[in-house]
């Protein structure tokens, strides 16, 4: 691996040092398909891979429709978001991958029964293919702790 050759700035190294990064695994929604984790927290930041409609039982996706998938792919993140310290509440920023653009309004009624008030910043894309066939995945950067609005 790359290594750099500059010297970090007096207390730069120290503070960085008390990061501490905890993986987060829960049995409640899918195993990773792949080497990365369901979450990664650093600091008060929850980073979530992203989910697809994967049933954490079986393996397989919930069915053929675009709505069912996307009911799986927030609870996956509402569980994962769980066994990190946080909730959907404080969900600040997703990323919403369609493998059809046409499938975004029917993403977006099931998407603000999860996100009712004070919805997070997001991104959609339609994307050449998603893993197992899926028609939705999404990720989310989310925080812990209390989140106070103004």
């Amino acid at each position: 691996p790359p290594t750099s050759t500059r010297t970090p700035r007096k207390g730069v190294m120290a503070a960085a040092a008390k990061l501490v990064r905890k993986i987060i695994n829960t049995p409640l929604a899918p195993r990773a398909i792949g080497p990365y984790n369901q979450a990664v927290v650093v600091d008060t930041t929850v980073y979530l891979s992203g989910q697809i409609g994967i049933n954490p039982e079986s393996g397989e996706l919930v069915g053929p429709s675009v709505e069912e998938q996307t009911e799986q792919v927030l609870t996956n993140l509402s569980h994962v978001l769980e066994a990190a310290g946080s909730s959907l509440r404080n969900v600040v920023k997703t990323t919403v991958l369609l493998a059809d653009l046409k499938d975004y309004a029917a993403v977006n009624t099931v998407y603000s029964k999860y996100f009712t008030e004070k919805q997070p910043a997001r991104a959609a894309f339609q994307a050449a293919a998603l893993p197992k066939g899926a028609k939705v995945e999404v990720e989310a950067i989310a925080i812990t702790g209390c989140l106070v609005d103004e």
